[in-house]
């Protein structure tokens, strides 16, 4: 499987390409794509990095899995095609941004406008299976979205990374907080958004901070 990454990714993820990891993860997830149902479809896997090129990354968002139900999953975490139902946890994000900025919520749940720009919506894991969350976890996706926030971190500054969740904020280890502004809250689901996500202020902070550095605000 040639991975299809545009230039500026590609040129910074190649060394992952060449170690033993990869070569299992690729053939692994061949293999489920011709014997399984897998989200999402396979043009769309490396979608977030396609969307917002790396000189572009102002805002990293980090989800965990893609989306396991049909039509749902388009490659760029939080994220359903449009026309698709919108999904809770989705819902609850507009809702804060409601909150915190006044804005009506959209009535599409595609977050590409964001990732153009300049907000990478990346999933831990790029791919999963039909009707099993997690199923894709543990085979090496991991490892490779954790090299591409590291290098984020190490050869950029002034990007804004939202932590939501402990597991995105275990995956945030990595970042350099000399450098970077890093927001934490719980996970927008549900079960979690009333004990600190709603509240937390996220949109207008990312934006307060981009413009403090000179750099244009995000159009949430």
């Amino acid at each position: 499987m040639d991975v299809k990454l545009v230039p500026s990714w590609k040129e910074r993820l190649s060394e992952e390409f060449e170690k033993p990891y990869f070569s299992s993860l690729i053939d692994f997830v061949k293999q489920e794509y011709r014997t399984q149902t897998v989200y999402p479809p396979g043009k769309e896997i490396f979608k977030a990095f396609d969307c917002c090129d790396f000189s572009d990354v102002k805002v990293v968002i980090i989800g965990q899995d893609p989306y396991h139900g049909p039509g749902q999953a388009n490659g760029l975490c939080f994220s359903v095609r449009d026309g698709i139902k919108i999904p809770p946890s989705l819902v609850n994000i507009f809702k804060e941004i409601r909150d915190d900025l006044k804005k009506p919520i959209p009535k599409s749940g595609d977050l590409e406008h964001w990732a153009k720009q300049g907000v990478l919506l990346l999933n831990a894991t790029l791919t999963v299976r039909a009707s099993s969350p997690g199923s894709h976890q543990n085979k090496g996706w991991e490892t490779f979205t954790d090299a591409a926030i590291k290098k984020i971190s190490d050869e950029k500054e002034h990007v804004v990374f939202l932590l939501w969740g402990a597991y995105a904020q275990k995956k945030g280890e990595v970042i350099d907080r000399s450098k970077h502004l890093v927001l934490m809250s719980a996970h927008p689901s549900p079960f979690s958004a009333d004990r600190g996500f709603f509240g937390c202020k996220h949109f207008s902070k990312a934006n307060e901070y981009l413009k403090s550095k000179g750099l244009k605000e995000i159009d949430w």
